[in-house]
């Protein structure tokens, strides 16, 4: 039997009670839609009113881009002109026309255009991409009504408001729609909403009941209507309007609105009429415009240009006051130096007009200070970082063989100085999976299977067993005796660790079913029929597989059923339902038959069970009930709910297993497992006729209070229960994801969960993951319920809010306990008032001082609120990471955006075993958060390597590397206005004009862009062991102002070096064999060399890593310069100059020369090799150590120093695996010690 089929014969507004109900034949009044906020009108069916005003809304076409063909040049200038370097090289460039400039305009406008025009056009590169997948989308195609009863294909771009589309099976909806009639008869669809707010169970939205009958193309002929409704807005979750339809108006809520990127699912097809288009459409109305970022370096990098042009400025001035001195009272006196016409930049007459053109000259001329080839080497390397990012083997994703990709190379550096992460849950943490992994019937615990937070303590305890750091080695051993009783006591709990460690490997191959981890033969193959309380049993595997609200489909190849189910949860119930014998096969209005087998010969009985009513799960029920009547005639009522929730419930004689069950519940919740309780109730015929009399009579009420109605006469029903068991099962985490966020913990991250999944959810994922664990306080800040919304009663909200955030703060502030840890948890509508402008900064007081922090229940736009508070509040670097549309926001408003992108190609494969229900993963519709991103990895595990290891490389390369390009352009810039000042501040330049063209462009550019790429204070595997290398990034250790003014004294004392010693030793005193003195080029010359010595030199002691690579560029830029200068001095005195054979003739056979560069590269470089030996033998950074470790093979010969020095390079934390085993481990020394103490107690003297 097709699927199709199966449904297409189900009302399932008969099945719901609370959240799906038949819309009722008496219409509630319409909403009053007036005033401002709801004014737009559109007419159904006729698209052509709407193509004028006042009727005219925006059209479907969307763009995420930065730019456009109008704005990219203005906006990608505008962008480039804000980097302070590239204003000023501007100006010059601009004043370099004038006769005063002692360059050539070319020298001076090349460079500037060549930096600008690469930037811009890496920009419109990037740019392009997300064009090219707008375009992708916005021609995507839907069937629209031509007119008359025809339907036919147009492109999402072209649709209007008020077209009426039909939109087919696994189709997204290409703009908001009210939904008028589906191929259910009913008009119901389910709905997967997974991009809009996370959540992954389908939505089931219905149609007004007076438009199911517009359910084939022919009857759209004369279709007609006007639908008034509120404004475009973000709310995902409201809709106020009506529809006039045939003289009637009919009120509409979400119910019947199906949104943008919304996905069809479990339908055959439905028909909807457009309300908002485009940017109006409330998934758009959540997003945020395509930002500009900067790292937190470039912004820095600006005030270091200020700097610099302040010292340019100055110097400057102090060169033109010289000059004006020279020119106003010295020149007079030189008569023999008059020109016959004196020019108006040297006249004393004119002494004002002389010192501004010197002025002018001057800034033009120390220019050299501001390297203009910073941003275009960083450029590269950063292009170059991102190459390798994109082919980190590490970071690939082989079950979909999707890479890293480093969309945006502006960011590799910011990397590395995360302080706060933001992550989506489902799709990002999660892969929306569970397993049925335990539980509890009548008292006994079945399930033999570790949780992955059990593997993780034993092995913990184990080690620790192992290494000797045993629970005995804290506490004195007393006598002989007690010391038995304690090495036996440690012994057993070994062998106990040993067998839980060693049991998970044989049981994996084992497990082959998606969503059953269950393993305990007591059960399996009918053993549970010889069990003492067979009959529980039995009940407990009945309510596993009637109380639900799941489809079956039948696989036609395996002929095994798999279930749509409306949460993950309840499809491994079904699961282990039917691998226990209990199989879940088709459901109709009024049955849900199972075939039951109680024999391992695999006789089966399909059993019909009537399904009498549903009383359906809410978040403030917490339960779930069926009443049903079996093929014998009884009537049962059965539940399964929160625990909390159904124990309040039980009968006196239904608490038999209470007490076993609720120790089994805790051990289940210790081991991060889901839980919930389940049980029952028979009814007599006329207690049921009773009740269902009432409950009738409030299903068909009218009026605001139905479902506290309805809450009422289910309350009734659900008491005097009888307790069977309880559930435990593994929410399934992404591959890694526990491992990821520990690694992350340890490196001192903290990590905030921002989901739309509801609170209990939300919690569980937090346990999974451990965010999370037993024993941590969590602050739950929520929202009083209250009907009327006036100014008063949202003071009074808001006033709660911030008492229970107070009394959160304080209790944090009042802990003794250093090991206690604080968890705050906020839903979506509690933060809509915490994220106001009068308490916002209170909550993130509280959010801050929390170990983790889960938001459940927001709205995209929330999401990009509360980053944009972390961001701003704290000053500190963020990260958001999400895979959906949901997340787009967030991504962009975060420092840093990481998409999640592979997921469709890990839903394909996943979905092969034909075990489990139909994977609900993100669509392919992800590439959304991918397109936002700056960075797109295949899965969440991947963000420790990016982080731990490429963030914290790229951001140590960049620190160094711009530090070093400050230093060397100080180092060569001060030595031409040493020289202007030796020489009467006469404007002249010591160096050949090649010379200065090829200093930054040729001779010291590759060694710096090597720094800048290969570069490695440590190998990857040890920034892994290592994590809290990592803090070195957002301590911002390598990037501050004492390192910065450090590097910058660094080079002012080589410039004084290399000048003053070379002018000292040149000094009228002969350095060829005639006798003759050095003229200017033969100084500049010599200084230009030891110049480039110098600080190659310089970089290759900076670097700690080398390769082949390196040794090329820094060695090979001293030797260019001497083949540079040979072939420059072969050339005609008429483009040579004065360096015509300055080498061969008078450099090269002069001793002086090369014993002045020794002197003077040794001279400049000594300081910086005491600095950084005297820091390694006395102050040694963290990476200092592990050099030294590495460099004599410790980590090889000494693994206990190894071992150590690894465990002291965590970051103190709270959240993640390490803490909560470290938790773990914490209570059994406690309970050991009371042990030991009974011990030494019973012990004799």
């Amino acid at each position: 039997m097709t699927r199709g089929r199966i449904r297409a014969r189900l009302r399932r507004s008969h099945l719901y009670t609370f959240g799906c109900l038949k819309p009722s034949t008496i219409e509630e009044p319409p909403h009053p839609l007036q005033g401002p906020g709801f004014t737009r009108t559109v007419h159904c069916n006729q698209p052509q009113l709407h193509e004028k005003k006042p009727l005219y809304y925006c059209k479907n076409d969307i763009s995420t881009t930065k730019y456009n063909v109008i704005t990219f040049l203005p906006k990608a200038l505008f962008e480039q002109f804000r980097r302070v370097a590239n204003i000023y090289f501007l100006l010059a460039a601009c004043l370099s026309a004038s006769p005063i400039s002692p360059f050539s305009p070319l020298s001076m406008i090349a460079p500037l255009a060549f930096v600008v025009g690469l930037s811009m056009a890496k920009e419109a590169l990037e740019d392009s991409r997300r064009f090219l997948q707008d375009v992708k989308v916005n021609r995507r195609k839907v069937n629209r009504h031509k007119g008359d009863g025809v339907f036919g294909p147009r492109s999402w771009q072209n649709i209007m408001v008020g077209d009426v589309v039909k939109v087919k099976k696994d189709q997204f909806f290409p703009a908001d729609l009210l939904l008028l009639s589906s191929s259910y008869e009913d008009g119901i669809c389910y709905v997967e909403t997974m991009n809009l707010d996370g959540e992954t169970n389908l939505k089931v939205k219905r149609s007004l009941e007076s438009t199911l009958v517009l359910d084939n193309d022919e009857v759209f002929r004369d279709f007609s209507g006007i639908i008034r409704c509120e404004d475009p807005n973000p709310n995902l979750y409201t809709f106020v309007g009506n529809l006039e339809y045939e003289r009637q108006i009919y009120p509409l809520d979400p119910s019947q609105i199906l949104l943008r990127d919304s996905k069809l699912r479990n339908t055959d097809y439905i028909y909807g009429v457009v309300i908002f288009t485009g940017h109006d459409s409330k998934v758009m109305q959540n997003s945020t415009k395509s930002p500009s970022k900067r790292s937190t370096i470039e912004k820095k990098m600006d005030y270091i240009i200020y700097t610099l042009f302040t010292v340019l400025l100055l110097i400057s001035v102090i060169s033109s006051i010289g000059f004006i001195i020279k020119t106003k009272y010295q020149t007079p006196q030189w008569w023999y130096l008059w020109p016959d016409n004196i020019e108006y930049q040297y006249d004393p007459n004119k002494i004002g007009v002389a010192g501004m053109s010197h002025l002018v000259t001057a800034l033009i001329l120390y220019g050299y200070l501001i390297p203009i080839s910073l941003y275009v080497s960083i450029e590269v390397v950063k292009v170059l970082q991102a190459t390798f990012i994109n082919q980190d083997i590490q970071m690939y994703d082989e079950e979909t063989g999707t890479p890293a990709d480093a969309r945006t190379s502006n960011l590799n550096e910011e990397l590395g100085q995360v302080d706060t992460i933001l992550s989506d849950k489902t799709g990002t943490l999660t892969c929306n999976q569970m397993d049925f992994l335990k539980c509890s019937i009548a008292g006994t615990a079945y399930g033999v299977r570790s949780s992955e937070v059990e593997l993780a303590a034993a092995k913990q305890m184990a080690s620790d067993i192992d290494d000797g750091d045993s629970d005995l080695s804290s506490f004195p051993v007393l006598n002989a005796k007690s010391k038995v009783t304690w090495d036996s006591s440690i012994r057993s709990d070994e062998i106990e660790l040993e067998t839980v460690v060693t049991s998970k490997g044989d049981e994996d191959q084992k497990h082959a079913i998606k969503g059953f981890a269950f393993e305990d033969d007591r059960l399996m193959n009918c053993n549970w029929l010889k069990e003492p309380n067979a009959d529980d049993l039995l009940m407990f595997f009945r309510i596993l597989a009637v109380c639900h609200t799941a489809i079956p489909e039948l696989n036609e190849e395996t002929g095994v059923y798999t279930y749509e189910a409306e949460s993950p949860d309840e499809g491994a119930f079904l699961v282990a339902a039917r691998e226990f014998g209990f199989e879940f096969c088709r459901r109709n209005q009024s049955s849900i038959f199972v075939r039951e087998k109680f024999s391992a010969s695999r006789q089966v009985i399909e059993r019909d069970y009537k399904l009498l009513n549903l009383l359906d799960f809410t978040s403030k029920r917490k339960r779930m009930s069926v009443i049903v009547r079996d093929d014998e005639g009884s009537v049962f009522l059965m539940c399964k709910g929160a625990d909390s929730i159904i124990f309040d419930r039980l009968s006196k004689n239904g608490k038999t297993y209470l007490e076993a069950t609720t120790r089994h519940l805790n051990e289940y919740g210790e081991a991060g497992l889901r839980t919930l309780a389940l049980a029952y109730r028979k009814l007599d015929e006329q207690e049921y006729s009773a009740w269902n009399n009432e409950f009738q009579k409030a299903k068909s009420a009218v009026g605001a209070d139905r479902e506290a109605m309805l809450e009422r006469v289910s309350d009734m029903m659900e008491k005097e229960l009888i307790l069977v068991g309880a559930t435990a099962v593994e929410d399934k985490l992404q591959k890694g994801v526990p491992q990821c966020i520990d690694k992350l913990a340890q490196a001192g991250l903290k990590i905030w969960v921002l989901t739309g999944d509801k609170m209990e959810t939300a919690i569980n994922i937090g346990f999974a993951c451990s965010l999370l664990r037993q024993g941590m306080k969590q602050i739950c800040i929520t929202t009083p319920v209250s009907d009327a919304m006036t100014n008063d009663v949202k003071q009074a909200i808001k006033d709660n809010i911030s008492n229970q955030i107070t009394n959160g703060s304080q209790s944090i502030k009042l802990e003794k306990d250093p090991h206690a840890a604080f968890a705050l948890i906020i839903d979506g509508k509690t933060l809509t008032y915490a994220l106001e402008e009068d308490m916002k900064h209170q909550f993130l007081g509280l959010a801050v001082d929390c170990a983790s922090v889960i938001c459940c229940r927001v709205s995209p736009k929330q999401k990009a609120l509360v980053t944009r508070l972390v961001k701003q509040g704290t000053g500190k670097t963020t990260l958001a990471i999400g895979d959906g549309a949901n997340d787009v926001g967030m991504i962009q408003e975060a420092d840093i955006g990481v998409g999640i992108s592979g997921v469709e190609g890990m839903q394909n494969s996943s979905v092969r075993n034909s075990d489990w229900p139909t994977r609900r993963l993100k669509p392919s519709t992800s590439f959304q958060a991918v397109m936002a991103s700056d960075f797109a990895i295949a899965q969440f595990r991947f963000l420790e390597r990016l982080l731990v290891v490429h963030g914290h490389w790229c951001y140590k390369r960049i620190a160094q590397m711009i530090c070093y390009f400050f230093y060397k352009n100080i180092a060569f810039g001060l030595t031409i206005f040493y020289f202007e000042a030796f020489t009467g501040f006469s404007g002249q330049s010591v160096y050949d004009d090649w010379y200065m063209i090829l200093f930054n462009v040729v001779l010291t550019s590759l060694p710096v862009i090597s720094l800048g790429v290969f570069e490695q204070d440590v190998p990857s595997e040890v920034c892994l062991q290592f994590p809290a290398l990592y803090q070195q990034g957002p301590k911002n250790l390598f990037f501050d102002w004492y390192r910065i003014l450090g590097w910058m004294g660094n080079g002012l004392y080589a410039s004084l070096i290399i000048f003053f010693l070379i002018v000292t030793i040149f000094y009228d005193q002969s350095f060829r064999s005639d006798g003759q003195t050095a003229d200017m080029a033969a100084v500049g010359t010599t200084m230009f060399t030891c110049i480039i010595w110098a600080v190659n030199c310089q970089i290759a002691l900076t670097m700690s890593h080398f390769t082949w690579i390196q040794h090329l560029f820094v060695w090979g830029s001293i030797a260019t310069w001497y083949v540079f200068l040979s072939l420059y001095g072969m050339l005609s005195p008429t483009y040579s100059k004065t360096a015509y054979q300055i080498l061969v003739e008078a450099l090269g056979p002069a001793p002086i020369y090369w014993t002045a560069t020794l002197l003077v590269t040794v001279a400049c470089n000594l300081p910086y090799f005491a600095h950084i030996s005297f820091q390694r033998c006395f102050n040694p950074m963290d990476h200092h150590i592990i050099q030294e470790i590495k460099y004599y093979k410790k980590d090889i010969e000494d693994q206990h120093m190894w071992t150590r020095e690894r465990s002291k390079a965590r970051q103190d934390t709270k959240i993640g695996f390490t803490a909560r085993v470290e938790a773990k481990i914490r209570q059994l020394k406690g309970k050991l010690q009371k042990k030991q103490s009974s011990f030494a107690i019973s012990a004799p003297s």
